[in-house]
């Protein structure tokens, strides 16, 4: 295992917690050779490590409570020790590299931004999440953490994609667009048509215009920015969306001998498709804009997908994203904000 910081993994959180947290954690060890510490209760963490003979290969850190799924923001405040406030407090303390949890959206947010404090410069921290596009994806942003914002937050979260886009995904000087309700600079209400101006005035991002709904999937942009609101309903729309074709197509291909012997031959193609469009091969959504690295892994997550999502935390930390963040704010001149 490398001697470099560890991932501290929320073992509680998570519909599949804690035996598919667990086995993801063990995947990510042996197979990806990342350093992990589990937290949560020792005797159940204990439990399931023994499961996989991996007892002395994964530390666990206690957290006397976790959050539940079905808790949110609020959550923060009356559960301090919590097994997220806990893994928050490993990175705030230089004990671990980032965080990772499958947990409550609403609870980890609320935990990072109580815990780990905001960067300076950025108004508020933002859901980052990858879209499965072609030749790479393209980064949406915010995806769930603000229901409202500001244009210069929404100016904010365009810089704080293009720093992902350009670290994670290796695209240089990104295409931004902003989400609304037709492409012509007039289109929106006031916020995103003020946003449009100072995007267009000078922001130090490359700019592509407005984008709709229908071109999250083409490509068209590299991060599209939006509150997050409007970004979370069109995140689960799209992922709505996908599922529902995915049953229509294995329907179909069930339907005939010669829909199944074409499906036979076009397999590989399907598999490759399928796996593209699977969320848990991204590892999950960064929350960006905090004093440490943070990925939110989907909360129905197994095994595989918690450890793509340490993967990832890894190499974002690794590639560091947070001063990356820190020197784009300083740029840009946004003043310091408190929230």
């Amino acid at each position: 295992m490398s001697e470099s910081r560890p991932i501290a993994l929320d073992a509680m959180g998570g519909d599949h917690a804690p035996h598919e947290i667990v086995a993801g954690a063990v995947h990510a060890v042996r197979e990806r050779g990342l350093p992990v510490v589990l937290v949560g209760s020792p005797r159940v963490l204990y439990e399931a490590l023994a499961d996989h003979d991996a007892t002395k290969e994964i530390p666990i850190v206690r957290a006397e409570e976790a959050l539940a799924m079905d808790e949110g923001a609020l959550a923060s405040l009356r559960r301090p020790r919590s097994s997220i406030a806990v893994a928050c407090h490993l990175v705030r303390r230089g004990d671990a590299a980032a965080v990772v949890s499958a947990g409550s959206t609403a609870g980890v947010v609320a935990t990072g931004r109580l815990r780990l404090k905001g960067q300076q410069g950025v108004l508020r921290p933002a859901i980052a999440v990858a879209l499965p596009t072609l030749p790479s994806p393209t980064v949406l942003v915010d995806a769930g953490a603000n229901a409202e914002a500001k244009p210069e937050m929404l100016l904010q979260f365009a810089h704080l994609g293009a720093i992902y886009a350009e670290l994670a995904h290796g695209v240089h000087d990104p295409k931004v667009g902003l989400l609304t309700i037709g492409s012509e600079a007039e289109k929106g209400n006031k916020v995103v048509k003020r946003a449009h101006e100072l995007l267009q005035a000078g922001s130090g991002l490359h700019f592509a215009g407005n984008v709709e709904g229908h071109d999250l999937l083409t490509g068209k942009v590299d991060v599209i920015t939006s509150d997050g609101f409007t970004g979370n309903v069109a995140l689960k729309t799209m992922e709505g969306a996908v599922r529902y074709a995915f049953t229509e197509l294995r329907e179909a291909i069930e339907d005939s001998r010669i829909a199944r012997l074409g499906a036979a031959l076009q397999r590989s193609r399907i598999r490759e498709l399928r796996r593209r469009l699977d969320a848990e091969a991204y590892g999950g959504a960064v929350l960006l804009g905090l004093n440490g690295t943070v990925v939110i892994a989907h909360g129905a997550s197994k095994a595989q997908g918690i450890s793509a999502a340490c993967r990832l935390a890894a190499d974002l930390a690794a590639a560091g994203v947070v001063p990356a963040i820190g020197e784009r704010m300083a740029a840009t001149g946004r003043s310091h904000r408190l929230w």
